[in-house]
């Protein structure tokens, strides 16, 4: 069978819901990281210009933002680094399991990756050894590497419990910003609240932005109103929104990567090779 050919075929076997969550996975990571990184300088600069006149008030601030910063640029190249392997395991297996369904036409690929996987014959036919292709000898080689999805499915769980916490932090900035809209809005419309106007605040120390000795650490009023109508503002609250939903897209595709690699693996081992869990 000729290259194109054989890719043609491959195709029939193609893993849709590894797609899809790799799809997810690319779209979560990017929003995440991107929107992330941006509302995490947008909140440098609004600490530094209305809540603090002291540098030392948010020196150690400053060094976690840049920390994180880092911390996402790392987090982008390996969720796009193992989206791929992901992806990759998917064709495998996917191509195994339709296989032994008989949905899937072994093509020279489909043989070395059958021979890898499901333990069936390597090379001997009725003659005796048999001199294998150079293509079969490279998707055995990717096959033994990719060809195992309990591994796949280990990585995953723990990268996706992983995740759970990195969606419900992504959830406080979200959360801090929303009472600081909701005490504009009452500031707004002083008939809708009891409260005098210059007693609605926005305290970054209560939220443990600042120490407790910054100065003056909240803004209250009509210049907390100010605040919230400036370009900074609304722009760092809606990025924090678009991070919090990337974080979800991420965690959404991380359960659909275990999903369909937990059902490969699980008929890989009970007909694939008819052993026992």
């Amino acid at each position: 069978l000729g290259l194109l050919e054989c890719c043609a075929r491959c195709l029939i076997g193609a893993p849709f819901a590894s797609l899809v969550a790799t799809g997810l996975c690319f779209f979560g990571v990017a929003l995440f990281c991107g929107c992330g990184h941006e509302a995490l300088t947008g909140t440098e600069q609004l600490i530094e210009t209305y809540f603090s006149k002291n540098y030392q008030d948010y020196e150690y601030l400053i060094d976690v933002i840049h920390a994180f910063q880092y911390v996402i640029y790392g987090t982008a190249s390996f969720f796009f680094l193992y989206g791929a392997l992901l992806l990759a395991e998917g064709f495998y297996t996917t191509g195994a399991v339709r296989q032994i369904f008989g949905d899937y036409k072994t093509t020279i690929c489909g043989k070395g990756l059958s021979a890898t996987v499901t333990g069936g014959p390597k090379g001997r036919g009725a003659r005796g050894p048999q001199r294998a292709h150079s293509l079969q000898r490279v998707c055995q080689c990717l096959g033994k590497w990719l060809g195992h999805p309990d591994k796949f499915v280990g990585i995953t769980y723990v990268l996706t419990i992983i995740w759970l916490l990195v969606f419900a932090c992504s959830a406080v900035p979200v959360y801090i910003y929303f009472n600081t809209w909701t005490t504009c809005q009452s500031i707004a419309n002083p008939s809708k609240t009891s409260a005098s106007i210059g007693s609605l605040c926005a305290d970054a120390r209560m939220y443990g932005v600042l120490p407790w000795n910054a100065f003056p650490g909240k803004v209250c009023g009509s210049n907390l109103l100010s605040i919230c109508k400036t370009s900074e503002f609304q722009m760092t609250f809606h990025l924090f929104i678009a991070a919090f939903v990337g974080a979800a897209a991420t965690l959404v595709s991380l359960l659909t990567f275990m999903i369909a690699a937990t059902y490969n693996f699980a008929v890989l081992k009970l007909m694939g090779r008819g052993t026992k869990f």
